[in-house]
């Protein structure tokens, strides 16, 4: 099977030498394998240090649009029957790909393949382990599971390639979330399965876009709008714990950077979606950090009043 690895960067020429090493070091045959990176117009040295892997890697440039824009030029581009996605400043044990490709010979019916992750902090330094069998218990139509916690990680994804087409790859138009979304449409009619084992390192920042509250809007606009166009073949039940969790978990997210007013509306979206006294129990707990967050803000007001 020819796998097509994707890595689209930007202004990352040192950590993106290093994404495409850990792709060269693969076990995988080198010749069943592409390595297809884009650029989404770079302005520092990426091109010339890329330059020294030579024929080994496809070098392709675009004019800046974004990391789902460079992510689907790539899948444009794939001559694989498998694509694989690497972030530019992630990477992948060796036997990374091998797997993937056996999991998908030996099982036609599963169309993605995700692994679980050793999470990085910028230093290299590793910080947690993330086993994705806490969101994905069992193989197959996980699509309940998926609705509860949609979060990808691309780093960690296969899938084939006719299914990317066919769902149309990511959302450009998103700025965060956009492996959410694309997981809730391929999860809808696909199979997806899991490696248990951490094949990817994986640099979770807070500085970035991932650690903003821009990241809680877009994850509530993919599950709504997603539910709006599919809650016809999703069970009612399903539908509810799924909203209530995400409200929850916005909510208490955008309650952390200070937007207490969005985190009010999630609140209040939640309550129809109530289903039982434990529903209940998490809604007041989010209501008593919301009395103690404008408590908070109150004193500091008042403190400030009297300053002047």
């Amino acid at each position: 099977m020819l796998v097509s690895t994707i890595i689209p960067t930007y202004n990352r020429s040192q950590d993106v030498v290093v994404a495409v090493q850990s792709a060269l070091d693969q076990t995988y045959p080198a010749d069943l394998h592409e390595i297809l990176v884009v650029d989404d117009g770079s302005t520092d040295d990426t091109a010339e240090v890329l330059a020294r892997f030579g024929d080994r890697i496809r070098y392709v440039r675009k004019a800046n649009g974004g990391v789902s824009a460079a992510r689907n030029h790539g899948i444009d581009l794939a001559r694989g029957e498998a694509i694989a996605f690497l972030d530019s400043d992630d990477t992948w044990a060796p036997e990374k790909i091998a797997r993937q490709v056996a999991l998908l010979q030996a099982r036609p019916e599963i169309d993605l393949v995700l692994t679980s992750i050793v999470v990085v902090n910028p230093d290299g330094s590793e910080k947690e382990r993330y086993s994705r069998r806490t969101t994905l218990p069992t193989d197959g139509h996980v699509l309940r599971y998926v609705l509860h916690n949609p979060a990808m990680t691309p780093s960690t994804a296969m899938c084939r390639t006719a299914v990317l087409r066919e769902v149309g790859g990511f959302d450009a138009t998103l700025r965060t979330a956009e492996d959410l979304d694309l997981h809730l449409r391929i999860a809808l009619h696909h199979q997806v399965a899991v490696i248990d084992e951490p094949l990817v390192r994986y640099l979770r920042s807070d500085a970035g876009l991932s650690g903003s509250a821009r990241t809680y809007h877009d994850y509530v606009l993919v599950m709504e709008r997603f539910l709006a166009a599919h809650g016809h073949e999703i069970g009612e039940q399903d539908r509810k714990e799924a909203l209530f969790a995400m409200y929850m978990r916005n909510a208490r997210g955008l309650l952390h950077h200070g937007e207490l007013g969005a985190a009010a509306r999630l609140g209040a979206k939640s309550v129809p979606n109530l289903r039982h006294g434990g529903d209940l129990l998490v809604l007041g707990d989010l209501c008593l950090k919301f009395g103690r967050r404008v408590a908070v803000q109150a004193i500091r007001m008042l403190t400030a009043g009297v300053a002047l």
